[in-house]
């Protein structure tokens, strides 16, 4: 299948180098100067514009930063919709609102094409190693069809449900990942009070009850994971600003079915302050600097 892959960036950008490597023709779009010379460098074929990158393409794969970026991107007559072939797999790997993927889905298939939203997580680290995991919301059928495609991206491939499902998988996921993260940067700085070393309680709460992804895959401390990126600085990963974005649609959809979500909430109130803050170019992980400065 040939691929369109608009959105070039930090994860999109290696997404689409690893379809090159297992061996498809990826023509591709970013607006940013510097993302299209990386892609050119992966064997990517840069397009002048978003639409160039879809024509003759089967499958359609958008990485983009809003909902609103999606939705405008397919619309028109200078649209995506209106420029890839009849029946092409349109895959958004954006995280969005759920609201705005259910919109997108329901346009795709007006156009005449198949929709898909597959959310990733794992982070640019996932991203270049080819190991996210991809929460598809889409018809059974339309994700088989694309299956090899999407499997050279990803470790692993979860239907979630019809359109509109992986979208809500994915806040669902990062809404947990958002509070544990701040749970555990409060029981590392709890610790240091406490006369604990570091890799001492490492050890005792990596295989103990409080064991989970934000402490054993990205220790918000240096030295207990040597890949965390607490020994880089800091330096994403994943950034401080995503996660205050995917605890805010997480809130969205919380106000919006009625869900009383009061951790949800403060994890989203600390975040975008971290974000807009001294976090905005930062790791969400260093937000233990903020509950260390606090106390």
């Amino acid at each position: 299948m040939k691929v369109g892959f608009i959105g070039l960036g930090n994860m999109g950008g290696p997404m689409a180098a690893n379809l090159v490597k297992a061996g498809y023709v990826v023509t591709g779009f970013d607006p940013v100067d510097a993302a299209r010379a990386l892609a050119a460098e992966a064997g990517v074929v840069v397009a002048a514009s978003a639409v160039e990158a879809v024509v003759g393409a089967e499958v359609v794969i958008t990485m983009l930063p809003s909902g609103r970026h999606v939705l405008d991107v397919y619309q028109g007559a200078d649209g995506l919709l209106a420029a890839a072939p009849a029946g092409a797999y349109f895959v958004d790997c954006s995280t969005i609102a759920v609201s705005d993927a259910r919109e997108a889905g329901a346009l795709v298939v007006k156009a005449g094409h198949r929709a898909l939203d597959a959310p990733v997580s794992g982070g640019v680290v996932g991203a270049t190693a080819g190991t996210l995991t991809l929460m598809v919301g889409a018809l059974a059928e339309d994700l088989e069809a694309v299956r090899e495609v999407l499997d050279p991206m990803a470790g692993r491939v979860v239907h979630c449900g019809e359109p509109g499902a992986g979208q809500a998988a994915k806040i669902c996921n990062n809404l947990i990942l958002g509070i544990s993260m701040i749970g555990v940067s409060e029981a590392f700085v709890l610790g240091e009070k406490l006369g604990l070393s570091h890799q001492a309680l490492f050890d005792v709460t990596s295989t103990a009850s409080g064991q989970c992804w934000a402490l054993t895959t990205n220790c918000p401390v240096p030295g207990p994971v040597p890949t965390s990126p607490a020994n880089r600085s800091y330096q994403p990963g994943f950034a401080a600003p995503l996660m205050a974005k995917d605890l805010g649609l997480a809130l969205q959809a919380a106000e919006s079915t009625g869900t009383s979500a009061s951790l949800g909430a403060l994890a989203a109130a600390l975040y975008r302050e971290f974000a807009d803050g001294n976090g905005s170019g930062l790791d969400f992980s260093a937000i233990i600097n903020e509950i260390r400065d606090a106390s």
